[in-house]
């Protein structure tokens, strides 16, 4: 099931960090797509800027993981998952991947995914935002999102 986001910019600035960046809609490389860019810097507990949309009710649970048409920079970068059962902005189930340098389509099966500051397993028919993050290290993030659908 292809998705179509409508993607959001948000960085570590909302609790007090000093990471920037920018989220850029448009061509790259030949494709259409979403792109992160920014300068992640750990200064004042900081340490990500991120991409993320809302999916409304899109019944994940019928399909297997997300796939993700990807380019980057060759740094490794976070998908998180948030549900309705989580209440806290730092919980979430992410998966870790790498952006390569050319056009590549990765796959992220759900079951990969671990807890992050939760106790509550994941329970895809209450997905409800899904975010790419550049996170947790100093460095230069450029990210393009393609396309994102579930696959079963």
């Amino acid at each position: 099931m292809e998705l179509t986001p409508t993607w959001e910019y948000v960085a570590d600035t909302v609790m007090g960090g000093v990471s920037t960046g920018q989220l850029d809609l448009g061509p790259v490389e030949g494709r259409d797509a979403a792109r992160l860019t920014g300068t992640v810097l750990l200064d004042n507990n900081g340490g990500f800027v991120q991409m993320a949309f809302d999916t409304g009710t899109v019944g994940a649970d019928r399909y297997t993981g997300l796939e993700i048409d990807v380019l980057g920079n060759g740094e490794p970068y976070e998908v998180r998952l948030r549900t309705n059962d989580l209440t806290r902005p730092w919980q979430a189930y992410r998966a870790v991947f790498t952006a390569p340098p050319a056009w590549t389509t990765i796959r992220l099966p759900f079951d990969s995914f671990a807890t992050h500051r939760t106790e509550a397993p994941l329970d895809l028919a209450q997905l409800r935002r899904i975010g790419v993050l550049a996170i947790g290290r100093a460095f230069e993030a450029d990210i393009a999102i393609a396309q994102m659908r579930f696959y079963r």
